[in-house]
């Protein structure tokens, strides 16, 4: 479904305007792919069955989730319900349904995995539930690899191998890059923990950077200093604002691509036939294969005035037969433990498709314990914004890679002061 044409302003003054009539419940929502349009017809059939409650839908760009909504936070406001990836950082600002939620029970059986992601440490509320679980990883151009006359990297293939090959791809198809990568400290953080990085040191606080980091840093830079890797998608936006690779990808534009999962239903919808694409998993670093799982959650905000509407519209959602729906519809990985445990019939004729759901489900199985610890810690997303910030800069001809690895842990220190 299209976004719905809303300036960033008229978004911004709707999700600071907490419903304040009887009944009404707005929820603020992205689309990466196919889910705003079925989570559209899912509230339409719940407004049918509870014609007390009017659900407000308001389907916004990524961007304005991840910037404007934590600032409307921070003043007390925002929507009834939120789809959200910033988790843990905004956890303060989630409300507890457990009082407002008809069985607290199923809620835990099934989504309690993932309660830890998503609220303040130490807390036992419910704040919500996860859309899908996601793994990062990548995605290569079959058909270009074919016509090039090179073979696909295996499963056990290193980062530089995979450059290696999509560098042989680039130059016999002239493309514009070999690989891209999302412009995100969540993406290259899985990278960095498959070449031995761990943030976390043994006080639970962010730990200074380590070879990890550093190794995989210096990768980045001379992908884009060789014009192995598009340095258009890290240098053409400012501070920690993200950006997506996919353009370059669905356009045929480089031969591999490395985000996520998520990705899946838009690359369908937006390639087509227009060439074979497949999932690879993570490549490897050298002490791991790691993807970084993590997902989007729907919680609801507590400064809502209406909790009650809140909790009958989340317990509707997270219904296994509505889970499943979403699931199936949406090509998302499920975070319902009954609803993984069974068998799903999702919507597509896509052989691509089904081959990468299965490609990233074995992946699962390869995550390296300091990749499964970052969801659940609260400094996460603030390294995730420095790693990016000062990267870019670096690729920018702003910073050299030694400056910018100084004030990279100058800059999370200061995060930890600024929070005490």
């Amino acid at each position: 479904m299209k976004t719905k044409t809303l300036l960033v302003a008229l978004a911004v003054g709707l999700m600071s305007s907490t419903a304040a009539i009887a009944g009404d419940v707005r929820v603020m929502w992205y689309s990466d792919g196919v889910e705003g349009e079925v989570i559209k017809d899912l509230l339409d059939r719940f407004m049918k069955e509870n014609p007390g409650i009017n659900v407000i839908l308001d389907d916004v760009g990524y961007k304005v989730v991840q910037e404007q909504l934590p600032v409307e936070l921070e003043a007390g406001r925002g929507p009834d319900i939120a789809r959200v990836t910033n988790l843990k950082t905004l956890a303060d600002h989630w409300l507890d349904l457990t009082p407002h939620i008809a069985d607290p029970a199923y809620w835990q059986a099934n989504f309690g995995d993932q309660f830890d992601w998503m609220r303040p440490d130490g807390s036992k509320i419910i704040p919500g539930f996860m859309t899908q679980l996601t793994l990062t990883g990548g995605f290569a151009n079959k058909t270009l690899f074919e016509q090039a006359g090179v073979e696909i990297p295996g499963a056990d293939a290193t980062w530089d191998e995979w450059v290696e090959a999509a560098g042989k791809v680039q130059e016999s198809q002239q493309l514009n890059a070999a690989i891209a990568v999302d412009r995100s400290g969540h993406r290259i953080s899985a990278p960095i923990v498959s070449y031995g990085g761990n943030y976390i040191g043994p006080d639970r606080m962010p730990a200074p950077i380590d070879e990890g980091v550093k190794t995989f840093a210096r990768k980045l830079v001379e992908w884009t200093e060789t014009g192995r890797m598009n340095k258009e998608t890290w240098v053409s936006a400012a501070g920690t604002t993200y950006r997506a690779g996919i353009d370059d990808f669905i356009n045929a534009q480089v031969a591999y691509y490395y985000s996520g999962s998520w990705q899946t239903a838009a690359l369908s919808g937006k390639i087509g036939g227009a060439f074979d694409w497949v999932a690879t998993g993570s490549p490897c670093g050298t002490e791991a294969c790691s993807g970084l799982p993590g997902g989007a959650a729907l919680v609801g905000i507590k400064y809502t005035q209406n909790p009650e509407e809140v909790g009958k519209v989340m317990d509707y959602l997270a219904r296994e037969d509505v889970v499943r729906e979403f699931t199936e519809r949406t090509l998302f990985l499920p975070a319902h433990k009954g609803v993984a445990a069974g068998a799903l019939d999702f919507k597509t004729d896509d052989t691509n498709v089904k081959g990468a759901l299965d490609v990233f489900v074995k992946a699962t199985g390869q995550v390296h314990p300091n990749a499964n610890a970052l969801p659940a810690w609260k400094w996460a997303t603030p390294i995730y914004g420095v790693l990016v910030t000062r990267i870019s800069q670096v690729m920018a001809g702003e910073l050299s890679i030694d400056d910018a690895f100084a004030r990279i842990d100058e800059d999370i220190k200061a995060q930890v002061e600024a929070a005490k």
